[in-house]
């Protein structure tokens, strides 16, 4: 899980850092979108780097949400009476829930982000406009529940992001009572950095800041 968990975090990073090309204008972003497809040409034909890359992301998804109910269950086999104590452990409280509940939802987000954005069955424009138009089209200040819809998911992102990196130091043997205040400092910075940058766009988009 840890390991799936880190090819997803670079992939937001990456992810992250690209999209805020759109505050350089249409010509920055629309040329990163077509790099994307043309990475590796003329070696390899048009595409085939970005569809391994996805391919990648989708065994890790798939992976990652296997690994949650494969520990999931391996915990509630190892103790099937709970523990007496009235006060909850941190695992049994508001972190995991959030994992468990807002995994569902981030997986719904990716869904509709996949339609949206990459197969346009969802898009105002669909597959005749260019990636910026999509993108301005689809945080219109008339669509505002849209932005919502994603600001709301890209929080859960976030607060996903930092537990689970957090999760993962410990996973990786990483966690000593030295380290414990820096690498929960660490966690926290790149949840809240990666949720910054992907909220200014459609925020910026809505509020007519990028247009």
């Amino acid at each position: 899980m840890a390991v799936t968990g880190g090819v997803l975090v670079l992939y937001l990073v990456a992810h992250m850092v690209g999209n805020l090309k759109i505050f350089l204008g249409a010509e920055d972003f629309n040329h990163y979108a077509e790099w994307l497809r043309t990475m590796g040409e003329p070696a390899v034909p048009r595409r085939t780097v970005l569809t391994l890359i996805e391919v990648v992301l989708g065994v890790s998804v798939v992976l990652h949400m296997w690994s949650a109910v494969s520990l999931a269950r391996r915990a509630s086999a190892a103790r099937p009476v709970k523990y007496q104590s009235k006060k909850k452990s941190h695992a049994q409280g508001y972190a995991a829930r959030t994992m468990r509940y807002g995994g569902v939802i981030i997986a719904v987000y990716v869904v509709w982000h996949l339609l949206d954005l990459t197969f346009f069955v969802v898009n105002p424009k669909g597959s005749d406009a260019t990636p910026y138009e999509r993108m301005v089209a689809d945080f219109d200040p008339s669509r505002w529940y849209i932005t919502v819809w994603y600001v709301v998911a890209l929080v859960l992102v976030g607060l996903h992001l930092n537990h689970g990196i957090w999760s993962a130091f410990q996973t990786l043997g990483l966690r000593t009572p030295r380290r414990e205040r820096a690498l929960r400092g660490l966690a926290g910075t790149v949840a809240a950095l990666v949720t910054l940058g992907f909220v200014s766009v459609p925020l910026s988009i809505t509020f007519g800041w990028v247009s």
